[in-house]
This record gives structure tokens, C-alpha cells and sequence, in this order.
């Protein structure tokens, strides 16, 4: 069996490098493909919808992806970072091509896409962290994890305000993307191959723990139906801590789809007062949001530094760590709807990344803490059901539903939403109460 040794900080950034560029394309994609779609002529109540291909990838993609990189080994290239090279490949012709849609079905299939690929290497390495670290660094792990996110998410989602200061046109004829936002994309795409070659390059990994067994469990789990039989039967044996946090999960995605989809089209008609996708006012204050969306990037790498450091200091615990997180996150979501002044979303952005650095670590320790090692892969995969079940669910209408139901017509309420159901998603963390779970 393989010993697992503490890692120093910089071991773990190496490891966790590669997720600057998967966030340079999700970061993109949140705060731009609405942008894309409203330029290309949708309706903002169709935005939902033209995301779904996305959500419903990943549920087919993450759990497959975890069970066949869990049964992957090579001497020279690993168990998770083949599945890192490919995903960056695909990823990278996605995103460039991405805003060259001259139509909805282009920019939705350029989306499905994206996002099919980014999904076969995100997987793996929220399984490396798990595999690489003993469980006294795992919280450690994936806090260090999300500093390298954060840092990708602010300066992604101002990659076309940075490119307009620079001179790129900003505005462009009806239904053509601006030069801004393909130059952006252009840079994603470049940002997201280098940094994942970057830990493919500098991370080794550990054989399976029984070579043997690995062999003998690989051999008699040969052929696509054995592992559709291994994947539905480790669903439902799944441990109890992992459905307890698929609730708070359920609300926290379904608060950041919501955003993701119409922070744009809400932000801009409420606070900006634009409308007209081809005027330049629409296109600055579109600008503006994605500047206002990378504070919650950059404001989750201050929180995530902070979470490091306690981390590698004290016994933390989790599930208060995350409670109060996403109560933060839902204040900042609701305090949209109130303020007065542009400025003052540099505060709700601020604490909406409380929570979304909060989401992109605590979750994933707690896990990784119930889970059989060499399951985690799997695990890890099928965890995501509880990621884009409700993206799903947001994107058949629930989204447009609950919003007018609750709070009424006006788009703004689709933040009032985000922030209700991110308090939600903090209550729900009561129900963990496994002390080997909550506390690392």
C-alpha cells in the first residue's frame, strides 16, 4: 500500500494548476454565453433552456469519465491526467470557436460542447486531490484547489472589459459578437490547454494501492454494460453523507445556474437600464457585469487563501464553515435587487463568493472523507448528479416558474431567487451531522 505523504503548498498548487484553465472556460461560458445568446436574438425567458444541452452533459459525462479513470493505470501517464489531456484538447477547439456562432443552435451546440469536454477533465481532478492527499490535507487540498478557481474566475470573467481597454472594438452589426469577447474567448482557449499541460507535466501519481486486485477488479469489469451495472449499483449504495449533502448541493446549483443565466439580461436592464443588444450602452454594461461577476472570482481566491491557512493550522469544521458561506452568498444575491449605484455590486458580488469558494471545497472534503479510495473517481463522477440535476431542473423552467411565482415578472427577481435558495442550501448543512464528515 502506498503511503500517502503530506504535500507543501506548492506540490498541491502544481496539482490543482490545471483547474486555472477549466475555470478560464466556465467562467466564460457563465458570464458570456447568455451574452451570446440575447446578441444572436433570444428572448431572455428562452435563456434557461439554450443551457440545458450543458447540465444534461454533464450527468452522462462525470459519472462515466470517474469510473473508467478509477480503472485506468499506466506507468508513464497515469490514472487521471490521460483524461486531463484529452478533455484540455477538446475543451480548447470549443471555446475559440465558441462566440463565431452566427446562430442560437451554433452557440448551443458550441455550449454542449464546451462543456461535454471541460467535464472530462474536471472530474479527474477533484478525484487527484482525493488520491494524492491523506485525509488530514484533504480540506487543505481542495481550498488550495479553489484559490487556483477563484484566480481563473476573475480574470476570465473580465477578459472583454480588459480587451475594450485595450482598444477591441466593444460593439459590433446586429447579431455579430463583438471583437471583445472573441478576443477573450481566443485567450480562455490558450489559458485552459497551457495550464492543464502545466500539471500534467509537474504532478506524478500513485499506482493503485493493490496492483493485484486493481487488475483482477479491471479484468472482470470488462465491457460497457458491466460498467453502466457498477455505476447504478454504487448510486444507489451511495454513503448517507453523500444524499445529505446532494439537498445542499440541489439549492446551491440551482442558485448559481440562475445567476449564470440571467445575471446578465437582469443586471443590465435594471441597473444599466439597456435593452438594445446591439447599442453600445448594452454592450458596456455587459462588460460592466462580467467585471462585477469576477469580484465573486476574486473574492473567493481571498476567502479560499484565508480557508488555506486555517486549514493547514487547525482542525476546521466544515459544515459551519459552509452554513455560513452560502448564507453570505444569499444575501449578496438578494441585496441586487435593493441597491442603488453600480458600485455597490462589487459588494454583493463580494459575498457571493464567500459562497462559491465554500462550494467548490467544503462539499468535496466532506466527501472525500465518507468514500472508499478506490471508488473515489466514481464517486466523485456521480456526485455531480447533484450539480446538474438541478441546473436541469432550472433550465426546464423552473427557473422562470419560481421567479414569477415568488417574486414576480420582472427579471431582477431571478436574483431574489438565486439569494433564497442559497440560504436554503446553508440550513440544509444541519442535517450533516457525521463529526468524522464535518470535521477534518
Amino acid at each position: 500500500m502506498t503511503q500517502k505523504k503530506n504535500l507543501s503548498f506548492w506540490q498541491i498548487w502544481n496539482m490543482s494548476f490545471g483547474f486555472l484553465g477549466i475555470q478560464f472556460g466556465f467562467a466564460l461560458q457563465g458570464g458570456f454565453m447568455s451574452r451570446i445568446f440575447q446578441t444572436l436574438g433570444a428572448d431572455k425567458d428562452a435563456i434557461p433552456f439554450l443551457w440545458i444541452a450543458a447540465p444534461l452533459t454533464g450527468l452522462l459525462v462525470q459519472p462515466i469519465v470517474g469510473y473508467l479513470s478509477d480503472r485506468t493505470w499506466h506507468p508513464k501517464f497515469g490514472r487521471r491526467k490521460p483524461f486531463f489531456f484529452i478533455g484540455a484538447v477538446l475543451s480548447t477547439v470549443a471555446l475559440f470557436f465558441a462566440p463565431y456562432s452566427s446562430a442560437l443552435w451554433m452557440a448551443a451546440g458550441s455550449l454542449w460542447i464546451l462543456d461535454a469536454s471541460i467535464n472530462i477533465s474536471m472530474e479527474p481532478f477533484r478525484a487527484l486531490v482525493a488520491d494524492k492527499l491523506p485525509d488530514s490535507q484533504r480540506s487543505y487540498g481542495f481550498v488550495v484547489q479553489t484559490l487556483v478557481i477563484g484566480i481563473g474566475t476573475w480574470i476570465a470573467s473580465n477578459l472583454p472589459w480588459m480587451m475594450t481597454q485595450l482598444g477591441v472594438p466593444n460593439t459590433a452589426p446586429e447579431g455579430v459578437v463583438p471583437d471583445s469577447v472573441k478576443y477573450a474567448f481566443a485567450i480562455g482557449a490558450f489559458v485552459l490547454f497551457t495550464s492543464i499541460l502545466y500539471t500534467i507535466f509537474t504532478t506524478e501519481e500513485y499506482p493503485p494501492e493493490d496492483m493485484d486486485e486493481f487488475e483482477r477488479e479491471k479484468a472482470a469489469n470488462k465491457g460497457a454494460f458491466s460498467g453502466f451495472k457498477e455505476i447504478t449499483q454504487n448510486i444507489a449504495s451511495m454513503p448517507k453523507v453523500m444524499k445529505q449533502l446532494g439537498l445542499v448541493q440541489f439549492f446551491s446549483w440551482f442558485a448559481f445556474f440562475t445567476m449564470w443565466s440571467f445575471a446578465t439580461p437582469a443586471i443590465t436592464e435594471h441597473i444599466f437600464g439597456a435593452t438594445d443588444t446591439s447599442s453600445a450602452a448594452y454592450n458596456d454594461a455587459a462588460d460592466s457585469v462580467g467585471n462585477y461577476l469576477g469580484t465573486y472570482g476574486l473574492i473567493s481566491m481571498f476567502y479560499a487563501l484565508i480557508l488555506a491557512y486555517v486549514a493547514s493550522k487547525i482542525k476546521i469544521n466544515r459544515r459551519l464553515v459552509h452554513l455560513v458561506s452560502l448564507m453570505a452568498g444569499g444575501c449578496g444575491f438578494i441585496l441586487i435587487y435593493f441597491i442603488s449605484e453600480p458600485w455597490m455590486l462589487h459588494i454583493c458580488f463580494s459575498l457571493v463568493g464567500i459562497a462559491w469558494a465554500s462550494i467548490l471545497s467544503m462539499p468535496y472534503a466532506m466527501l472525500s472523507s465518507s468514500v472508499e479510495p478506490k471508488k473515489m473517481g466514481v464517486y466523485m463522477g456521480i456526485f455531480n448528479m447533484f450539480i446538474v440535476i438541478p441546473q436541469i431542473v432550472a433550465a426546464l423552467g423552473g427557473v422562470n416558474f419560481l421567479y414569477k411565482l415568488i417574486f414576480g415578472e420582472a427579471v431582477i427577481n431571478t436574483m431574489l431567487l438565486a439569494g433564497l435558495l442559497l440560504i436554503l442550501a446553508g440550513l440544509s448543512n444541519l442535517m450533516i451531522t457525521d463529526r468524522k464528515v464535518t470535521h477534518d
